[in-house]
């Protein structure tokens, strides 16, 4: 089965980027496609099943699925290592990647990224996002919350509209228990051999720097955090100029 190829560059740097719950490969990077340098970075971006180009694509929506996608499409490229860059829960997606093909893996670059260990939910956060797949009113409380409650109601409600639109929502509701529950960080190769860099919204109350740190660093005790301003959960939306800034350092 063919891989639906978007492709940004044409450079000697080989990026998959994987998007976050509300995203696509189409309409989850804000401004970072346009600002992609061409002649440095070949960034190919990702539609899982049932999102996207794919929205008539069968499941299963799982992390093993967003893996066995990832090196498909990989394959399909002709690219034998790559680097990933991973938004939200497609943080837990690249962690997945590196599990099942480490050697091919350059670099992976978190952003606001859920860890490869089980969210600390309560019953009622949970039953929001849980609700979201039916409700858009959940979704829209999500996004103003996970941005700082700080963002104009007309952007908020643009990507709200945005992710009904490129994905199915039995795909977004089946999804979230892939992301949102988690639980292979065990099976995470050991070697600093990879390099890992985080990158958080200084606006993120939920997937913030201390999130981070008590997380992704247990498991990659030499990853680097830096906290962008200006930004909440969506960096690539809120400040694009300065999180493509950071994502071409951590793939220099």
């Amino acid at each position: 089965m063919a891989i639906p190829e978007l492709v940004i560059g044409q450079g000697p740097v080989k990026v998959i980027a994987l998007n976050g719950w509300f995203g696509s490969a189409a309409g989850g990077w804000g401004g970072y496609p346009d600002l992609v340098d061409g002649s440095k970075y070949s960034v190919a971006f990702l539609d899982y099943r049932g999102y996207g180009a794919r929205r008539d694509s069968d499941g299963p929506f799982t992390a093993e699925a967003a893996s066995e996608d990832t090196l498909a499409l990989a394959d399909q490229l002709g690219w034998d290592s790559f680097s990933l860059v991973g938004h939200s829960m497609g943080g837990v997606f690249i962690q997945r990647v590196y599990a099942d093909a480490p050697e091919r893996v350059n670099a992976m670059i978190g952003i606001a990224p859920v860890h490869s260990t089980p969210f600390p939910w309560d019953d009622d956060s949970w039953a929001l996002f849980d609700g979201a797949a039916q409700e858009d009113g959940n979704r829209f409380g999500i996004i103003d919350f996970t941005t700082g409650n700080r963002n104009t109601a007309a952007w908020v409600n643009k990507m709200v509209a945005a992710s009904v639109e490129n994905s199915t929502r039995e795909a977004f509701g089946a999804i979230l228990t892939a992301w949102g529950k988690a639980d292979f960080a065990s099976e995470v190769p050991q070697t600093d051999q990879v390099p890992v860099t985080l990158l958080v919204g200084e606006h993120d109350p939920a997937l913030s720097a201390d999130f981070v740190n008590g997380t992704w660093l247990k498991t990659y005790p030499d990853a680097t955090v830096e906290v962008i301003a200006n930004a909440g959960h969506y960096p690539m939306f809120e400040a694009p100029v300065n999180f493509t800034t950071l994502v071409e350092k951590a793939l220099g």
